[in-house]
């Protein structure tokens, strides 16, 4: 099992996600867990908003000379005081579980991802900083995740930066336009490829998108962010009903990541292992962990007593019961950006429902590129929302059966 740790993709682990991590959650639930039950949607939709509303909170206090440490546990306090408000009506006598899915990271310049450090071992932002903030949260299971890029401070930016930024959003908003029913992940991840070569940029290799089901923030469907000699997936095709989490992560450098001589501080309890572990302090860690977080990640500083995490994590990755999320990096001086959302694969349509407009960034970052290739122009001019487009199709067919009929009448 520990293999699947070396090469780890920025986002969630194991490149080709094994069968053994289907938990016991989905299968339970598999038939009545997806959108075609309407409590279902109405679940991710409500997890969906306080993302937004968490992540929007997370953006403003991304401010220079502002602690990350500090940061990322108000970003977490958000998400769980805010599902701690909703869905506490126990059903069949068992509390909903609620709250973090996966806790508040802030990963500034060439570090991709992961970055959710400790009080005392945090780093102050600095104004020109590409800051990247991730995190998810979820209801009873279902899990809206997003991930956002910021440029700290107010200043304009016309450099690398914002060459990385704008063809991070580029390609998110291309995946957006193909995860659609019918579709298949190599559409998206070719259109990852054009986009980010028009930006002189790279998709970061070992990032996936994956689907979500209950309890399970890394299905077995994945979408590459790049064709890689030695990573391969299926061919898959987009089906009525699910829910993906699309994560594209992109780098002005090769688009390859070294770990970071950092403390790695995100973890998931490792599915189908379990060993009784010796010293007391490791064996009220993993207890703790087993209760408040048995399938989802969670970061050490949400653990209780620091002392006890920092004990118990040790042993526990020792005995491969947990897996670990760490902390990478492209080279110093390179720049990468991030962007990720949630979206509902519904009859009318594919929904996201978590992930933030550009916003400032549209006036902020000015990138001497755009997009060149013309089958990309064209998927970037199309409309994000079909259902609009499908619902006057159809008004337009009605006025042509009625007159129709009229004339059927007329000739009578």
């Amino acid at each position: 099992r520990g293999s699947t740790l070396q090469l780890p993709p920025l986002v969630l682990q194991s490149l080709v996600p094994s069968q053994s991590r289907m938990s016991d959650h989905e299968e339970e639930n598999e038939e009545v867990a997806d959108l075609s039950n309407p409590d279902v949607t109405t679940k991710y939709r409500t997890a969906g908003d306080i993302i937004q509303k968490a992540l929007q909170k997370v953006i403003e206090a991304c401010v220079a000379d502002a602690d990350i440490a500090t940061i990322c546990e108000m970003g977490d306090k958000i998400m769980e005081e805010e599902t701690g408000k909703l869905y506490n009506k126990k059903v069949k006598d068992k509390k909903i579980e609620k709250g973090i899915a996966f806790p508040t990271c802030v990963s500034v310049n060439e570090v991709l991802g992961h970055y959710s450090p400790m009080k005392g071992e945090s780093k102050t932002l600095q104004a020109g900083d590409v800051a990247k903030i991730d995190l998810a949260c979820h209801i009873d299971g279902f899990i809206a995740a997003a991930a956002h890029t910021v440029i700290v401070g107010g200043d304009k930016v016309e450099d690398r930066r914002a060459d990385a930024i704008m063809a991070a959003w580029n390609c998110a908003e291309a995946a957006l336009r193909l995860v659609q029913v019918g579709n298949t992940n190599t559409q998206v991840t070719e259109a990852f490829g054009k986009i980010a070569d028009d930006f002189k940029c790279k998709p970061v290799q070992g990032v996936l998108s994956h689907q979500m089901k209950k309890f399970v923030i890394d299905g077995n469907k994945v979408i590459m962010g790049v064709e890689a000699a030695e990573e391969k997936v299926d061919e898959i095709e987009f089906e009525m009903n699910e829910v993906y989490c699309i994560d594209v992560v992109i780098s002005t450098g090769e688009g390859k990541g070294k770990e970071c001589e950092v403390r790695h501080t995100v973890y998931k309890r490792a599915a189908d292992t379990s060993y009784m572990l010796k010293t007391q302090k490791a064996r009220q860690f993993l207890s703790e962990v087993n209760k408040r977080f048995p399938a989802l990640p969670f970061s050490l500083r949400n653990i209780e007593d620091e002392q006890v995490a920092r004990v118990g994590v040790s042993e526990a990755k020792r005995h491969e019961l947990l897996e670990e999320y760490p902390v990478l990096k492209e080279k110093e001086g390179q720049f990468v950006a991030q962007f990720k959302f949630t979206v509902l694969l519904l009859p009318g349509g594919t929904k996201k429902i978590t992930g933030l407009g550009l916003g400032d960034l549209e006036k902020q970052v000015v990138s001497a590129c755009s997009v060149q290739d013309e089958d990309m122009k064209k998927l970037l001019a199309s409309s994000a929302n079909p259902k609009k487009q499908k619902k006057k199709r159809k008004d337009e067919k009605e006025e042509v059966k009625e007159e129709g009929k009229e004339e059927g009448k007329e000739e009578k």
